[in-house]
């Protein structure tokens, strides 16, 4: 199943009588393989979103011009300042797909134990431009981790500590932690699906 991209278009829904717009989740797919089991898993979460009445999106970060935090200005600059990153690239548009999103969900290949290095530069980035008189943006956001370890299997433990501590710099929600590897890919991939429909049908219900 693959997801298509578009553009969000908020719809209502009928719930108990009354109108609600859709929800809308944004999946980011933070492997370099969009055939891989971590797209696989992206996909799976938004195929049970959109089954809920979700308007889905899907980025692939590696499709997109990411550059690391320079720590510009002996390290706090315009981030700080305005909350905005002075780097030139498709950061801020990235950014701007997060923050539209009422469910954000990360979907990270497992190497050397932590996030994959495109997922660490979204990473250290939004925490920097979330910090300051003009941060905030994300607290109280919801965020799914997704780590996938398509090898060994080992250090999606230490990748999940990432994700959380990141969380919690943000002031976020982590609504979920799941992981998965090359042997339990049947069984995980259904859990994602049921994990996209739940997050949304839970949201509309609170």
């Amino acid at each position: 199943m693959t997801c298509p991209l578009r553009a969000y278009a908020p719809h209502h829904a009928e719930s108990g009588g009354h109108r609600r717009f859709a929800m809308r989740v944004l999946a980011v797919n933070a492997s370099p393989n969009k055939d891989g089991l971590t797209a696989l898993s992206a996909e799976a979460f938004l195929a049970g979103a959109q089954e809920a009445g979700a308007e889905v999106d899907l980025i692939h970060l590696c499709d997109k011009d990411l550059r690391r935090c320079v720590m510009c200005e002996n390290g706090w600059g315009k981030c700080r300042r305005e909350g905005e990153c002075v780097l030139d690239d498709d950061f801020a548009d990235v950014r701007r797909s997060i923050l539209d999103a009422d469910v954000w969900v990360l979907a990270t290949p497992v190497y050397f134990g932590e996030p994959s290095e495109v997922a660490r530069a979204v990473l250290d980035r939004l925490r920097r431009c979330n910090t300051g008189p003009l941060g905030g943006q994300l607290s109280g956001k919801d965020l799914i981790g997704i780590c996938a370890a398509g090898g060994s299997g080992r250090g999606i433990g230490t990748c999940g500590e990432v994700l959380e501590r990141f969380v919690g710099h943000m002031g976020m929600r982590l609504a979920d932690l799941i992981t998965v590897t090359r042997r339990s890919k049947l069984y995980k991939i259904d859990t994602m699906k049921a994990a996209g429909k739940g997050i949304v049908v839970q949201n509309w219900d609170e």
